[in-house]
């Protein structure tokens, strides 16, 4: 249902809004290179400090600006199960594709509480991945326990960026081939794709997306070489857009192409001087700039 590549869109800001007029361009932009979908409002999307009707709004915008051209997986997670089900409702009512919930951060729930947040949200008729990602929300999602929100209906699949292969390998192994697994982390795309992964959630594809889509595509259709080559070329300028908290990076490798403005919201900042050059130099040796 969601394999390929599918974007983790920034929300671009210009003096403290939401910009519009750069969300639509990069949104083309995306389309234009060849992704197979959108995930507006995740991690990178500063989720965290958009307000609820911000939000919506670019939810909103995200699936009409697509306009089925390609899906769109709207992010609609929160640490609070009454706020996650509130937004994948508004998500199915306005024609998303899916939904995409992080594990509810801050409050580190239990794994049962993990289990009774998506089978709540389940209750809403969209398909849906879960996102583990521990150093975000502070609770890992064990295999076990993903195992039974696998059982939920409406759950498709998760979103993984736990960092560890080897637990990944054993979601792969409990849910059988049907349970989507998508990779959450550029640096291990192609391991987890290796290993069963049908497709990557990613931030680099904001600033390369048909080089992105190419190299996934690569790896699904067991070309390793082509894979492998891929890999090494952009692997300098995925830990580059790492060097800070994401989305710091991606913005001013962003705003370095003049693609956008590096604008983000308080507690986020700018990427320091020094990360910066150094993003430079990874963008110049993978021919980006």
């Amino acid at each position: 249902m969601f394999e390929g590549t599918y974007t983790a869109l920034i929300t671009p800001f210009r003096d403290g809004e939401v910009d519009y007029g750069a969300l639509g361009k990069l949104i083309e932009r995306q389309i234009e290179a060849g992704v197979d979908g959108l995930v507006p409002c995740g991690s990178t999307g500063e989720s965290a400090t958009l307000s609820h009707e911000e939000h919506e709004r670019v939810i909103a915008f995200t699936i009409e600006k697509a306009n089925k051209r390609v899906k769109v997986i709207a992010g609609t997670g929160s640490n609070s199960t009454r706020e996650s089900c509130k937004l994948t409702r508004f998500a199915k009512d306005h024609g998303a594709d899916g939904a995409l919930l992080i594990a509810p951060y801050y409050n580190k729930p239990t794994q049962e509480g993990l289990y009774a947040h998506h089978a709540a949200v389940a209750e809403v008729d969209l398909p849906q991945l879960a996102y583990n990602i521990p150093g975000r929300s502070a609770v890992n999602i064990l295999p076990e326990t993903v195992a039974r929100i696998a059982r939920l209906p409406n759950v498709v699949g998760i979103k993984e960026a736990c960092g560890s292969l080897d637990q990944i390998a054993q979601v792969i192994e409990l849910c059988g081939p049907d349970f989507e697994v998508i990779s959450g982390d550029d640096t291990l795309t192609l391991p987890i794709l290796a290993i069963g992964g049908k497709g990557s959630i990613s931030v680099s594809s904001n600033l390369i997306p048909k080089r992105f889509a190419e190299y996934v595509k690569a790896a699904l259709a067991g070309d390793l070489p082509k894979a492998r080559q891929a890999h090494y070329e952009l692997f300098p300028v995925f830990r580059a857009l790492f060097a800070e908290t994401n989305p710091i990076g991606i913005k001013a490798a962003l705003a370095l192409t003049g693609v956008c403005s590096d604008e983000t919201r308080l507690p986020l900042t700018k990427m320091t001087d020094g990360n910066r050059d150094k993003l430079k130099k990874a963008l110049e040796t993978a021919s980006v700039l």
